[in-house]
C-alpha cells in the first residue's frame, strides 16, 4: 500500500509553467512506476508522463512532449514540470502508482492521490 498526496496546481495564464509533487508514504525506488494523469469534465481520465521505478524512463503522451518533464525528486518525491501551459491542459491531475512495468494506460495503476486542480487561462 501507498499513499500519494498532489501539492502544487493552482490557475496560471497560458503560457505560463506550474510544478506538481506528488509526495508518496513510502519510498518509491525499486518498488513502483509512477505516473501523472488528468481527467477535464466529462472526459476520460488520460495519461500525461509516467517514470519507471529507478528514475531513469520517463514516457510522455504526444499532448505534452517537448513541454512537459517527469522527474523523481527523491526517494519519496516525484515532480512534473509543466510548461508553455496551454487551455486544454486544464484538468485535475493525478498522481498514480503501479507495482509493476507499465506505461500510460490508467487500468494499470493502483494508487493515486486526492488530485490538484490545474486551471490555465487563455
Amino acid at each position: 500500500q501507498v499513499q500519494l498526496v498532489e501539492l502544487g496546481g493552482g490557475s496560471v495564464q497560458a503560457g505560463g509553467s506550474l510544478r506538481l509533487s506528488c509526495v508518496a508514504s513510502v519510498s518509491t525506488y525499486g518498488r513502483y512506476w509512477m505516473g501523472w494523469f488528468r481527467q477535464a469534465p466529462g472526459e476520460e481520465r488520460e495519461g500525461v508522463a509516467s517514470i519507471d521505478s529507478s528514475g531513469r524512463l520517463t514516457l510522455y503522451a504526444d499532448s505534452v512532449k517537448g513541454r512537459f518533464t517527469i522527474s523523481q525528486d527523491n526517494a519519496n518525491t516525484v515532480s512534473m514540470q509543466m510548461s508553455s501551459l496551454k487551455y486544454e491542459d486544464t484538468a485535475m491531475y493525478y498522481c498514480e502508482a503501479a507495482p509493476w512495468a507499465t506505461g500510460l494506460r490508467d487500468s494499470d495503476y493502483r494508487f493515486w492521490g486526492q488530485g490538484t486542480q490545474v486551471t490555465v487561462s487563455s
